[in-house]
């Protein structure tokens, strides 16, 4: 392994493994793939061959503990206690994060201009200083248009490497300053070997989850994650005609009285039932949800490719909206009356 404890993406983690020992290194880089793959554990790593103490650059892991409370307690400021106080973790003099803030879990302009202005700082160790956005695709275009300040003259000794799902929600000036690594699903075995060395429970039913992203596998909350998958199903039931308006109804006061559980939670656990109904419907491929295939084919033997497409666009809108903080309950009664009707 190029980088300790790293699974997977192996052809990027040789190449950020050889930038790190050698001169020229480009000034920004762009890590892309889906959430849970590894992108900001590789920059760390790639961080800590380049500027030493990996320990303490460890502790900015945004996984930790210790690092949800305080994202999860800045939730609760205001908008203008955040803008005062803008969201960063550096625990390393020299490697800075800059982490999605707030309820809608966004990058934000004070963020960026507080960078700008942390950019002007020599490296108090070393020759380089490392700063890291993650989920710069979370930023408004006001705060894009900040961080692109920083881009087009950034000091010699600036090292800025953003993370994304996807490289074309950037503005196009960002993605044309980037070196761009693009990170995939890791395989079977590989998950195997990680789910081994983090000694995970219920691997299999993490692995089959997860996508071939190891830090989905990792922070999965199986129980949670049942229930939504059952609400998400009754979803599915009375928007195909299945099940009656009636029992959705029954549902949607439980669901909006989960106020800490936000509407992507169950818009991603939607998007893996749709995909295993495609996939059941057309026989092509082994699902995600393996433990309850039997119901799912039940499912899937009824709906057409029609209403299975138009089922993920409507998905596909909820979570644009997600960023509006729509309610969960609306989203879900305008995605099943869309549905219905269709």
């Amino acid at each position: 392994m190029s980088f300790p404890n790293f699974y997977g993406n192996a052809a990027t983690a040789d190449a950020l493994s050889e930038l790190a020992h050698r001169d020229g290194i480009p000034q920004t880089i762009l890590l892309h793939g889906p959430e849970g793959i590894g992108k900001a554990t590789l920059v760390r790593r790639f961080a800590a061959a380049l500027l030493g103490d990996p320990a303490k650059i460890e502790q900015d892991d945004l996984s930790l503990p210790h690092n949800q409370e305080i994202v999860a307690d800045r939730e609760k400021w205001t908008a203008e206690k955040r803008n005062e106080d803008p969201l960063l973790f550096a625990s390393h003099p020299d490697f800075t994060t800059f982490a999605p803030d707030g309820p809608l879990r966004q990058i934000s302009i004070p963020q960026m201009r507080l960078l700008r202005e942390r950019a002007q700082f020599q490296p108090l160790r070393g020759s380089h200083r490392v700063f890291l956005i993650d989920h710069i695709d979370r930023a408004n275009e006001q705060a894009a248009n900040s961080l692109l300040k920083t881009l087009e003259e950034p000091p010699p000794y600036l090292i800025l490497i953003i993370t994304a799902e996807n490289p074309y929600d950037l503005l196009p000036t960002i993605r044309s300053r980037s070196i761009s690594f693009s990170l995939t699903p890791l395989n079977d075995e590989e998950m195997r070997a990680f789910a081994a060395a983090h000694k995970l429970a219920d691997a299999e039913k993490r692995i089959a989850l997860s996508s071939g992203c190891p830090g989905a596998a990792l922070s999965l909350d199986l129980e949670g994650y049942e229930q939504r998958r059952s609400a998400m199903l009754r979803v599915v039931q009375v928007a195909s005609g299945g099940a009656q308006i009636m029992d959705w109804a029954k549902l949607a006061d439980s669901l909006g009285a989960k106020r800490n559980e936000k509407l992507d939670s169950y818009l991603k656990v939607l998007y893996l039932l749709l995909e295993d109904l495609l996939l059941l419907s057309h026989d092509s491929g082994p699902i995600r949800n393996r433990d309850i295939r039997p119901e799912l084919e039940k499912m899937a033997a009824r709906l057409s490719f029609e209403w299975l497409q138009r089922a993920v666009v409507r998905v596909d809108e909820l979570m644009y909206l997600v960023r509006r903080n729509i309610q969960k309950t609306l989203a879900f009664d305008g995605l099943i009356a869309a549905l219905r009707e269709a």
